[in-house]
C-alpha cells in the first residue's frame, strides 16, 4: 500500500518495557497510554498478554479506557498466546494481534529447533487463528534483516494468504546499515506478488546507533508504518525514537515528504512522563528531548541565537512542547547572554557594570560549570551592591534543567 501518511505503531508500553530497569505497574502503563492518546499515536502496543497475569490485566484495562488509537497485543505463534492476547484485547473496539516468528536460520536451528517448513505452517496456523478474533492481524519475521531472501519472500506471501494486513520487518539485533534497510524493503516489496495488499513496517533496534537512520530508509523504500517508542526505550540499546523520526519528518519534509497524526507538542510531556514513572532520564544530549537539545552556552551561539534563533536553531522549542530555549550560562558564555539573562531577571546594568558581572560569571563557572539564576543574582549584589528586584528571582522563566519530578511528572500525573 503507498500514500505520504506514516502509520506510528509506538511500542513502548510492550518492547520498552522489556529493557532492564523499566518494568511498570498497570496503573502507570494506563497514564502512559492516556498520555499516547494525547500523542496522537495510531496503534498503541500494550503489552505481551501471555507474559504475565498483570500483562494481561495491563493490556485488557488500556484495551478498556482508551479509545482512538488501535489497541495491538503481542502473541507468539502459539495457540494459548493468540487466544490470550484475545482475550485481553477483546474489550477494544479498534485492537489488533501482533503474531511473530523467527526466520532467521539461525534463530530457527539455534534458538526455536525449529525447520523452515515447520515455521511457515506455524506462522500461517498462527495467523489464520487471530484473524478468528479480529481483522486486524499484524505478522512479524523476527530477524527479518538476517533471514535467507528467499524463504523470506515466501513466508510473507503465505502470511498475507493467511490474512495478515500488516507485514514486519524487524532488524531485531540493529545489525543493518541504510542502504542495506533500503534495499532489502525493495526486495521484499518487489518480489512478494501480494506486497500491494498490505502495509509494511519497520522496527529497527539501536544496537549499532542506526535505528532512527534505518527507520527513515525503510520509509523511502516503502515502509508505510514505523515502530518506535518514547526516548527510543527498548530492548539492549533500544529502539527508533518517536520523537526523532516524528521530527525527521516535521524539519525535513523536502526530503521525508510523510504525514503523521502526531501532536508534537505532547512530544516532550511524554518523554517527561516516561522518564518519571520509570526513575530513567535521557541523556543530556538526547535529540529533541534530551535537557540540552535546546540549550546553548558557546558565547558565539548564544550571540547568533539572541539576533536570530534560527542561526542555531532548526525547529522551535515550543513545538516539541518544550517551554522555550535556554542560554546557559557557563565559561563560554558572552556578555550577550549575560545581559539578556540579568534584563530577564530585572536588572539593568550599564557597560561597565555588565563587565563586572561577566567577570564574575565566569569566574563562577569555572569554579561551579554552570551558572545558575540565583548564582547570578549574588554574583549582580556581590559586584555591584545591587539589590534584587521586589519579585526576586523566583518564577522566572520554566527551567528546562528541572528533574521530570520538579516539573509535575510524577506519580500522580
Amino acid at each position: 500500500m503507498s500514500g505520504d501518511r506514516l502509520t506510528i505503531f509506538d511500542t513502548t508500553l510492550r518492547d520498552g518495557e522489556q529493557a532492564p530497569g523499566f518494568s511498570l505497574r498497570i496503573d502507570e502503563k494506563l497514564k502512559i497510554a492516556y498520555q499516547l492518546r494525547s500523542l496522537g499515536v495510531d496503534i498503541i502496543e500494550a503489552g505481551f498478554p501471555i507474559a504475565s497475569e498483570a500483562d494481561a490485566e495491563a493490556v485488557r484495562m488500556i484495551a478498556t479506557s482508551i479509545r482512538g488509537p488501535v489497541i495491538a497485543a503481542l502473541a507468539r505463534c502459539h495457540p494459548q498466546d493468540i487466544e490470550r492476547a484475545a482475550w485481553a484485547l477483546s474489550p477494544a473496539p479498534r485492537r489488533r494481534i501482533h503474531v511473530f516468528i523467527a526466520t532467521s536460520d539461525l534463530h530457527l536451528e539455534r534458538k526455536l529447533r525449529m525447520t523452515r517448513e515447520a515455521c511457515l505452517r506455524a506462522a500461517m496456523t498462527a495467523v489464520r487463528l487471530a484473524r478468528q478474533f479480529t481483522d486486524d492481524v499484524q505478522f512479524s519475521a523476527e530477524d527479518a534483516t538476517r533471514t535467507d531472501p528467499d524463504f523470506l519472500w515466501r513466508i510473507v506471501e503465505a502470511v498475507i494468504q493467511s490474512g495478515a494486513k500488516t507485514i514486519n520487518l524487524p532488524d531485531t539485533v540493529g545489525y543493518s546499515t541504510p542502504d542495506e534497510i533500503a534495499a532489502f524493503f525493495r526486495g521484499v516489496i518487489s518480489r512478494v506478488p501480494s506486497s500491494d495488499q498490505v502495509t509494511f513496517s519497520a522496527h529497527c533496534h539501536d544496537d549499532l546507533g542506526l535505528a532512527v537512520a534505518n527507520t527513515l530508509a525503510a520509509i523511502g523504500a516503502g515502509a508505510r508504518q514505523v515502530e518506535c517508542t518514547v526516548n527510543g526505550v527498548g530492548e539492549r540499546a533500544g529502539n527508533a525514537s518517536l520523537e526523532e523520526v516524528v521530527m525527521a519528518t516535521r524539519v525535513r519534509a523536502d526530503r521525508l515528504p510523510f504525514a503523521t497524526g502526531i501532536n508534537t507538542r505532547e512530544i516532550f510531556p511524554s518523554s517527561q512522563l516516561l522518564s518519571a514513572l520509570t526513575g530513567e532520564g535521557v541523556q543530556a544530549n538526547k535529540a529533541i528531548v534530551g535537557r540540552n537539545a535546546f540549550a546553548h552556552e558557546a558565547g558565539i551561539h548564544q550571540d547568533g541565537m539572541l539576533k536570530d534563533r534560527r542561526t542555531y536553531e532548526i525547529m522551535r522549542p515550543e513545538e516539541v512542547g518544550v517551554p522555550q530555549a535556554t542560554l546557559v550560562l557557563g565559561k563560554h558564555s558572552g556578555r550577550h547572554a549575560v545581559q539578556r539573562r540579568c534584563e530577564q531577571l530585572g536588572f539593568t546594568l550599564d557597560r561597565q557594570t555588565l563587565d563586572r558581572v561577566y567577570r564574575g560569571v565566569i569566574a563562577h563557572a569555572d569554579r561551579e560549570k554552570v551558572v545558575s539564576d540565583a548564582d547570578l543574582a549574588k554574583i549582580v549584589t556581590r559586584e555591584c551592591g545591587i539589590e534584587l528586584p521586589a519579585a526576586g528571582v523566583a518564577a522566572t522563566v520554566p527551567d528546562f534543567h528541572a528533574t521530570p519530578a520538579e516539573r509535575g511528572y510524577g506519580h500522580g500525573v
